[in-house]
């Protein structure tokens, strides 16, 4: 069974954190909206969806990919970099608990799971302002001797590694090379945003579908033309705190 871990939008959303988005109005009873429908799609794509405690005080909790790191053998549990988020994390363990083995990131650790992109038996981590060399060195320590590698990945224009870069397919991933390096991931195909969308490489693959914002239309064209089924959900709302489509979720597969 795979479970999706999800957090209800907090009525204090409009406090986030934002760290390369200029703050605009954003309208919190329709970001809840595009978030329940965001739940109903990874439902339908065969996940089962499970809502972590609310946290109205703590305005980016919708945003549990940040919490942890889940791998078939452990779940990391994160140290986000920024010092409000990291009251997030408790009721992410306690769930995650129930899964798999924990183990945590400690200071003068930080990491966000935004940061992290699984691939097959490597981990890209990327050094952002948020996620920094100590926690990587940590992740390497526990991961190793799980054969697993943590590769360090830099970029610049975003707030997190997956914001330039998701893997939509085996060997298939959606990528900005404006603000990260293709040939840093040897062994994949890059397929490229559309120049007039830099946003929109944050994508999500479930269930044989690619979970994509409505609000890149130029890169779903691309997507689609590489034979990729796309699933689109409505995110403009929620893409005003620097939301993307794998952020509101932490997917969790049997163990190995």
């Amino acid at each position: 069974m795979l479970v999706a871990y999800t957090r209800e939008v907090s009525p204090s959303l409009a406090d986030c954190e934002l760290t390369h988005l200029v703050r605009t109005p954003l309208d919190v009873a329709r970001a809840a909206s595009e978030h329940d429908a965001y739940e109903a799609l990874l439902t339908q794509l065969g996940a089962t969806v499970r809502r972590l405690p609310p946290e109205p005080a703590l305005p980016d909790a919708v945003f549990v990919e940040d919490t942890a790191v889940v791998l078939d053998e452990i779940a990391v549990i994160t140290r986000p970099g920024a010092a409000s988020r990291r009251p997030e994390t408790a009721s992410t363990a306690a769930a995650l608990a129930a899964h798999r083995s924990l183990v945590h990131i400690h200071d003068p650790g930080t990491l966000d799971g935004g940061d992290v992109l699984v691939a097959g038996r490597r981990v890209f981590v990327g050094l952002s302002s948020r996620s920094n060399r100590a926690a990587i060195e940590q992740l390497d320590a526990v991961l190793r001797p799980l054969n697993y590698e943590v590769i360090p990945i830099r970029f610049g224009g975003c707030l997190h590694l997956k914001s330039c870069v998701t893997r939509v397919a085996d060997d298939l991933l959606l990528l900005n090379p404006d603000w990260v390096d293709a040939e840093a991931f040897p062994g994949y195909r890059a397929l490229l945003v559309d120049p007039a969308e830099p946003h929109a490489a944050n994508a999500l693959a479930l269930g044989g579908s690619v979970l994509y914002p409505l609000h890149f239309p130029r890169t779903r064209v691309r997507l689609e033309m590489e034979g990729l089924r796309v699933a689109p959900i409505a995110m403009a709302e929620l893409a005003k705190a620097e939301a993307g489509v794998t952020c509101c979720s932490l997917l969790v597969g049997p163990e190995s």
